[in-house]
């Protein structure tokens, strides 16, 4: 007997605390259940992620953050979307097993998820910009079979990338992604859907939990789910809600790249575009991800000296090294030889530059790829400039008649920034939270690498394999 289809609502951000201001997800988890989840280290994206899918933590997946240093170019890489980093099988892979030994195969659809290409599902959207040999750059989504995002976007319109990340983030991105999600699910009818819905994660950030009204902002994610859920009822699929990690307030950034520089462990080549990270030279280097941030020392010799200068930093909590990174489940290849947790009201910033004239040029845009740490200065309008907007409309005419243009509207101060996640909550009803529905699992709470049994279990139960 077939089971019915499954549809998971990545509603990144959302908390138990939270649950009660969205009436439509609340509903779900009073007709079924509703854990929190202990966060893997660390609570980010691409991590969480990852953990969700394999069942496994860093150590195994090898996914040790957002991004992290490639040590064979010597290249900082960020929010790479090859599902063949991912170095444990996940849950896609395993159903595609399955379906061979049953022969049936699972559908799978994967929507704004990351690690989208190349993994073996049969339908696939992701963001995707298309880069021009002049440096230009065109917003753009892409995906699989051939004609799927061709066809999502003549019905729904042109994905609103600008409001997916930068200034502008906010909810037309996820209002979108939750419509294309509800089209698929009609048209294409997956056994197993995941899309990410990521309106949570932006005023959090910028302003901190306590900064905003986040009662509204939950309703607003409440509502644009509304196509999906209807879209779900009509076709008899049952909906999980999950979630990567919760948000807290943060009140002070910790510069490591600049602390190593002054302390002779950083490098930088001054050119014309400003200073850039001579990581070849560098003994030491941080590659910031929020509330973690990992330190890459080539030389062994270095290491005591690195861990010394980077734990009395006021703002860092702890300085693992070697074997002490197992703890977290960051003992592997890819982590730095240095992993460093911050207090829990502060958040590591990449800027490695001391007097803001020599700023790279690109730390006053938004460049996900380029910069060597996570920036979440991109989501504001850099407030010393007179009129923001104006200047970034000057810019995409200048592009648009073929000149050299850069957004630079990004601000370099990280203090802007107040709100953070990375560390696991104080209090579990500020954890992620999964939302299911069939037998409820015992206890309290459950672990972010549970997810990938229970949700396999649901799709293709040990009786019907």
């Amino acid at each position: 007997m077939s089971q019915p289809p499954v549809f998971v609502v990545n509603a990144v951000g959302m908390t138990r605390r939270l649950l009660e201001h969205a009436p439509r997800l609340r509903s779900l988890a009073e007709a079924g259940w509703a854990r929190p989840l202990e966060e893997v280290h660390p609570a980010v994206t691409c991590t969480a992620q990852a953990s969700l899918l394999t069942g496994k933590l860093p150590r195994d997946h090898g996914i040790v953050a957002n991004g992290w240093l490639f040590r064979d170019t010597r290249e900082v890489r960020f929010w790479q979307q090859s599902a063949a980093l991912v170095q444990a099988e996940t849950i896609e892979t395993t159903l595609r097993r399955l379906g061979r030994d049953r022969g049936r195969p699972f559908k799978v659809a994967k929507l704004f998820w990351w690690f989208n290409q190349g993994a073996e599902v049969d339908l696939s959207v992701t963001p995707k910009p298309y880069y021009g040999a002049d440096g230009n750059k065109v917003f753009g989504i892409s995906g699989t079979p051939d004609g799927l995002c061709e066809r999502l976007e003549s019905r729904l319109g042109k994905f609103p990338f600008h409001t997916f990340w930068g200034p502008s983030a906010g909810l037309p991105s996820t209002a979108w992604i939750a419509r294309a999600a509800a089209d698929v699910l009609r048209d294409d009818r997956p056994d197993l859907t995941f899309v990410y819905l990521p309106h949570l994660d932006y005023e959090p950030q910028r302003k901190g939990p306590s900064g905003c009204d986040m009662p509204k902002l939950v309703r607003e994610l409440d509502d644009a789910a509304a196509p999906l859920l209807d879209a779900a009822a009509s076709v008899g699929a049952r909906v999980w809600v999950v979630s990567e990690y919760g948000h807290r307030d943060v009140s002070r950034p910790v510069l490591l790249n600049r602390a190593l520089r002054k302390g002779g462990l950083l490098t930088v080549r001054p050119g014309p575009f400003g200073e850039m990270i001579d990581a070849f030279n560098s003994r030491a280097l941080a590659v910031c991800d929020h509330q973690h941030a990992h330190v890459y020392v080539p030389n062994p010799e270095d290491v005591p000296a690195a861990r010394e200068l980077i734990a009395a930093l006021p703002g860092v909590a702890r300085a693992l090294a070697g074997e002490e990174r197992a703890e977290i489940g960051l003992d592997h290849e890819r982590s730095g030889e240095i992993v460093a947790l911050s207090e829990p009201d502060a958040w590591f910033a990449y800027p490695y530059w001391l007097d803001d004239a020599n700023a790279p040029d690109f730390a006053r845009t938004i460049d996900i790829h380029r910069k060597p740490g996570f920036d979440p200065c991109e989501m504001f309008f850099d407030p010393a400039l007179a009129w923001p907007k104006g200047r970034a409309i000057r810019r995409l005419i200048q592009k648009k008649l073929g000149f050299r243009a850069l957004f630079d509207v990004v601000p370099l101060d990280p203090n802007l920034v107040r709100g953070g996640h990375g560390l696991p909550a104080d209090d579990p009803l500020d954890r992620p939270v999964l939302v299911a529905d069939g037998p409820a699992p015992g206890g309290d709470s459950l672990k972010t690498t549970d997810f990938r049994d229970l949700l396999l279990n649901a799709v293709a139960p040990e009786g019907a394999r």
